[in-house]
């Protein structure tokens, strides 16, 4: 991680002062004193503080089931940060694993450890997002099977080259579906059923990975050390 974030992970400093102290040449990593912010250091480093050595506290890694009508950012905007729902020490030292929508409900992972969230969202990494999604339109027949087909292909989005990648729609009743998808572009959810004529009337995301959402609306709880080993070495998609 960033040196910077390595000491304030590791002292009650914040981003700023963090940053003073680096510039101030009072941080050294391995024996040799560090003055960029940027620097890139490891659990195995040895990180010293005006000659102490630093060690950092645990990564957390939390569930929460956002609310509608709540920002995934960690401050207020048009409506209330989802942060607002989490009473714990240095909250601001957490960040959103993979952001929703205001209108956009379900779980949210957060975390202040920057390489776990990273192997989430990258799509390589084939970590699987089930949404349950309720429709504009109705389907069924012979049209929710040519929408099964199109999504598994993959759609054209508009203002995209590629294709997306390979989804996964099961239909739950002509106006409700889930769909499974391991990427996650802008709007993606919407603007795939838009390719396909249809508008997304409401969204929830109900599971990552293996990870079910079980928490009611605005409540919160920590990961097992299972659920955040699971979720690190992520399956690709294997369901029929």
């Amino acid at each position: 991680m960033r040196l910077d974030k390595f000491i304030c992970k590791s002292t009650e400093l914040n981003r700023h002062q963090a940053s003073e102290c680096i510039d101030r040449g009072e941080i050294s990593v391995n024996g040799g004193v560090v003055t960029d912010v940027r620097f890139q250091v490891h659990e195995s480093n040895e990180v010293l503080y005006r000659g102490l050595r630093l060690v950092a506290r645990p990564s957390r890694y939390i569930m929460l089931h956002k609310p509608i009508h709540t920002l995934s950012s960690n401050v207020d905007g048009d409506y209330p940060s989802l942060f607002r729902c989490i009473d714990i020490e240095r909250v601001e030292d957490l960040h959103i694993v993979g952001r929703l929508d205001a209108d956009t409900t379900g779980l949210v992972l957060l975390t202040d450890d920057g390489r776990w969230s990273f192997d989430i969202i990258r799509p390589d990494k084939q970590c699987e997002k089930t949404y349950r999604v309720t429709l504009r339109d109705p389907i069924g027949g012979d049209e929710a099977a040519d929408m099964i087909a199109r999504f598994k292909h993959g759609l054209q989005l508009q203002n995209e080259q590629a294709l997306t990648l390979p989804a996964i729609l099961k239909v739950v009743t002509e106006k409700e579906v889930l769909l499974t998808i391991t990427e996650g572009k802008y709007h993606q959810v919407k603007r795939m059923f838009a390719a396909v004529g249809n508008r997304v009337n409401g969204l929830h995301r109900e599971q990552i990975g293996d990870l079910n959402l079980d928490v009611t609306v605005g409540n919160w709880r920590y990961l097992t050390d299972v659920e955040v080993n699971r979720l690190s070495t992520p399956t690709p998609q294997s369901k029929a």
